[in-house]
């Protein structure tokens, strides 16, 4: 959720296959593929790349599963189109390149934003998606921590850690003009965002696993609630902030255990 916007990133990355780029609905999208098995996308949060939120953990990940790592509009090496960025057509371009790669059914992990992605696809294209793992998910604006939506009416690009910034710098060398166009697009969808409603919710069908930290952007009594409302759906909490847990470039510390049991925990889930 802009990856709470300012709280993710990554420091330690894997050693990455070459990207591709697929034309979908207007958009040139960058991801790369690692790994084989059965496909599992990621999806990265607001203000991020694919390295700054799973590159430490692309390679557990990748021992398992084929891994197919999107960078969505604005972001990373994906360029920016002429429409507002918005969780529903994020979603509908993630089909859109799975339809592409010829894949009829994916397990598909979101962190943050990414999450909330993911909870769009799942809901609008079922057939897509097998297990789904939410990590650090908001589907209502009370998910948040309180004043998060007021924060953001008056956020500012010097506020944005430093390590988003060098991380989409690195996807863009010298583009300052394009870190801030990520930048604005990523507060104006915050700033507009609105609740997906129980019903939508509830519809999914999909095996999911909630993740979240019990000290972080995304409250924990939300993670609990997401997954009540969701059939088939655990929940984990974990103790740490928004994104430790998977490594993302802004945690305050590499805790390499960490990441390995909890993608411990994913590869159950999904197997």
């Amino acid at each position: 959720m802009l990856t709470a916007l300012f709280l993710t990133v990554t420091t330690g990355i894997a050693a990455q296959e070459k990207g591709h780029y697929a034309e979908v609905n207007g958009l040139k999208m960058y991801y790369e593929i690692h790994g084989s098995g059965n496909p599992l996308v990621l999806l990265h949060g607001g203000g991020s790349t694919i390295e700054s939120n799973y590159g430490r953990i692309i390679p557990l990940l990748a021992k398992n599963h084929k891994v197919i790592a999107v960078e969505l509009q604005a972001h990373g090496h994906t360029a920016d189109r002429n429409q507002p960025l918005s969780f529903e057509q994020d979603a509908d371009d993630v089909a859109a390149l799975l339809k592409k790669l010829s894949i009829t059914k994916a397990d598909i992990m979101g962190f943050s934003n990414g999450g909330t992605t993911a909870m769009q696809l799942a809901i609008r294209h079922p057939e897509l998606v097998g297990r789904l793992v939410l990590a650090s998910a908001i589907y209502s604006r009370e998910g948040m921590f309180p004043g998060f939506f007021d924060y953001m009416k008056g956020a500012k690009l010097e506020e944005m850690p430093q390590p988003l910034k060098d991380a989409y710098l690195k996807a863009n060398p010298g583009d300052a003009k394009g870190l801030l166009n990520m930048f604005r697009r990523d507060v104006e969808r915050m700033v507009n965002f609105k609740d997906i409603s129980e019903e939508s919710v509830k519809s999914i069908k999909a095996p999911v696993l909630v993740i979240n930290g019990d000290k972080e952007a995304v409250q924990g009594a939300h993670a609990l609630k997401l997954s009540q409302l969701i059939a088939n759906a655990r929940l984990i909490i974990l103790p740490c902030g928004h994104g430790d847990y998977i490594g993302e470039i802004c945690a305050p510390k590499m805790d390499a255990a960490m990441h390995q049991r909890v993608v411990g925990m994913i590869d159950d889930f999904l197997n």
